[in-house]
């Protein structure tokens, strides 16, 4: 029932750039919003709106240390994506398929599916 709850979902909040970069740097740390400001071009400010947004889907916890706010990864909602991509590795397994046996056994030994893309 908490996921009901979040205000943002996984794919909303890793659909900026930004966003996925952030998740990147607190991947192996923990870090204070100022300590995440320096990697960015942008004002501390949208670093901490993008942050919120992150918070508000599950993807990082806050955690206070005196005065200063400290976030990390929290890669648990990252399960939602995984299991939705899962699907769609069957399309991927074909075409590395196709091409480990394209290069293995050459042109000539290609099967013809009827696809001319």
């Amino acid at each position: 029932m908490a996921a009901l709850s979040q205000k943002h979902d996984v794919f909303q909040a890793i659909a900026d750039p930004t966003r996925r970069t952030l998740l990147r740097l607190l991947a192996d740390k923990e870090m204070p919003v100022t300590a995440i400001s320096r990697h960015f071009p942008i004002s501390r400010t949208a670093v901490s709106k993008h942050l919120r947004i992150l918070a508000d889907a599950g993807l990082v916890k806050e955690r206070k240390v005196g005065r200063e706010t400290r976030y990390r990864l929290e890669p648990t909602p990252l399960l939602e994506l995984k299991e939705w991509l899962s699907f769609y590795e069957r399309f991927w397994d074909n075409k590395m398929a196709m091409l480990k046996h394209y290069v293995e056994h050459g042109e000539e030994h290609m099967v013809d599916n009827g696809d001319d893309k």
